[in-house]
């Protein structure tokens, strides 16, 4: 017979469930709807990453240059263009003007190896340069060009999208270095970003006119720009940049010390905002419409990415220099050798100024150093020049490094003017080893099997083989960091704003 209490507990149903029993479904059913939050909203940003992603242009690689220097083992180099093309959506912002795609602002960027400095070089568009065979649209090749102006590599082909391939071509060949990544904007690009980010401040030592900014407008016209400092985006921002007469010496040069101040205040601005996924997919999304990207950055994650890997370089770190030049007419020609040793010294991951506090320059040398000492194949020494046991010199020091010395002789002439490194099939990777010990070295290839080094007249400075190179003071004196107040040393010429 059930005892008593049973039967009361079978009238009034099963006993309530343990707390901790309650508590587990609870947790279970929390950790439900998360999950499906958390899916679905996985789900909507793989969709959108898709729907952007679809959306980025990216240049094609048949145009990109079969003899590259070899991938760098000290830094990352990007290049950035900017294209001042008046197609499309363009013209609205750039004003009458040809459609085909020309580079109105270059910069070529160098990230040091230690992740946490970077070196932004500007290239005078109007700068003579050698332009090497560019794949054109109809799929055939260009004729290697001498003397040209440097802006008419981008526009090599005539096309409203510019040949950002002849660029990145022209600039390696001139550096001596791979271009790891390319980015072009265009006017409507560059609007767009300066909206996303909310406007950038930027300075002006006086008032300016519209008759500042055209010409041949034949009268003052309204005020665009106060003096002083001022927040500007969209196509305020654009006319800013463009600034060229009406200030300063009315020169691109000017303008260029203007344009690095403007993007040492776009860094500060995106920087200040953190660089994190939040933050940079609004700039990712800007850059998917209108900016125009080398395939290894064609995707939202590898943009969002690469932001991310430039989070550790603080604004003292980032260093905008020129390239040294003169007046040649009404161009622009590049000074040798203080160009070359500029080129040299980024080769070998070394510090311009005092201000880039990485671990020493006697360090970064030392690896270029290690970088050619693995070099096995012999290397034949030649004198290009008329100087006097030359080749019986350099190859001394060689072999001191720890390099094998094949040929120690007079070269076919004695009128080189820079130092050459000729390498034969497969052998570019380390004849770029060795170009990284000249200040003034240029690659060549050859159908000869075998590493060749023919000293040029400008061998003095070649200083590699013995300690780092040394930085022209047109380099160093005409530097600015990122930090820089926006106010100072914004133009070239009488008008030059100093305060601050």
């Amino acid at each position: 017979m059930a005892h008593p209490d049973a039967r009361h507990r079978a009238a009034a149903g099963p006993p309530p469930p343990p707390r901790r029993r309650r508590r587990r479904r609870i947790l279970l059913s929390i950790a439900v709807v998360l999950a499906l939050v958390v899916g679905s909203a996985v789900a909507w940003g793989a969709l959108e990453y898709h729907k952007l992603d679809a959306h980025i242009h990216t240049f094609s690689t048949q145009g990109v240059s079969k003899h590259r220097p070899p991938p760098s083992y000290a830094g990352q180099n990007i290049l950035l263009i900017g294209s001042d093309t008046r197609s499309g959506a363009n013209a609205k912002l750039g004003g009458k003007g040809d459609a085909v795609g020309r580079s109105d602002t270059t910069l070529f960027v160098h990230i040091y190896a230690d992740g946490q400095h970077a070196v932004a070089v500007s290239i005078p568009r109007d700068a003579l340069v050698t332009i090497p065979s560019c794949r054109l649209p109809d799929g055939s090749w260009s004729t290697p060009q001498q003397d040209a102006m440097f802006n008419e590599a981008f526009s090599m082909g005539q096309s409203p999208t510019g040949n950002p391939a002849c660029t990145q071509n022209t600039v390696e060949q001139l550096t001596g270095m791979r271009v790891d990544h390319t980015i072009v904007a265009n006017f409507a690009g560059f609007a767009a970003l300066t909206k996303v980010v909310g406007g950038v401040k930027v300075c002006l030592p006086h008032p300016i006119y519209q008759g500042d900014l055209n010409p041949n407008l034949g009268s003052r016209g309204k005020l665009v720009f106060k003096a002083g400092v001022q927040t500007v985006s969209g196509a305020k921002a654009l006319d800013y940049v463009r600034i060229r007469h009406g200030i300063g010496d009315g020169s691109d040069i000017g303008r260029m010390r203007r344009q690095q101040a403007f993007l040492a205040s776009v860094i500060r601005k995106v920087k200040s905002e953190g660089l994190t996924p939040t933050h940079l997919l609004p700039l990712a999304e800007a850059a998917t419409k209108y900016f125009t990207v080398d395939p290894g950055l064609g995707s939202v994650a590898k943009l969002i990415g690469f932001g991310l890997s430039l989070r550790n370089i603080s604004m003292n770190n980032i260093t905008f220099v020129t390239t040294p030049w003169r007046y040649d007419g009404a161009r622009v020609a590049l000074v040798h050798p203080a160009v070359d040793r500029l080129w040299a010294a980024l080769r070998a991951d070394q510090p311009l100024t005092k201000t880039q506090t990485t671990k020493g320059q006697t360090g970064q040398t030392q690896s270029v150093v290690q970088q050619a000492a693995t070099v096995t194949t012999p290397v034949s020494v030649l004198n290009g020049t008329l100087v006097n046991h030359l080749a019986g010199r350099t190859s001394r020091k060689l072999h001191k490094m720890g390099l094998t010395i094949g040929t120690v002789s007079n070269a076919d002439s004695s009128s080189y003017q820079h130092t050459v490194v000729e390498y034969g099939p497969g052998e570019q990777a380390d004849a770029a080893k060795l170009q990284a010990l000249f200040a003034d070295a240029r690659l060549r290839q050859s159908s000869q099997p075998g590493l060749r080094i023919i000293l040029g007249q400008s061998h003095d400075y070649a200083k590699g083989v013995q300690g780092p190179v040394k930085i022209p003071k047109s380099v160093i004196g005409n530097s600015r960091s990122a930090a820089t107040n926006i106010c100072k040393d914004i133009s070239y010429g009488a008008d030059a704003y100093a305060s601050g």
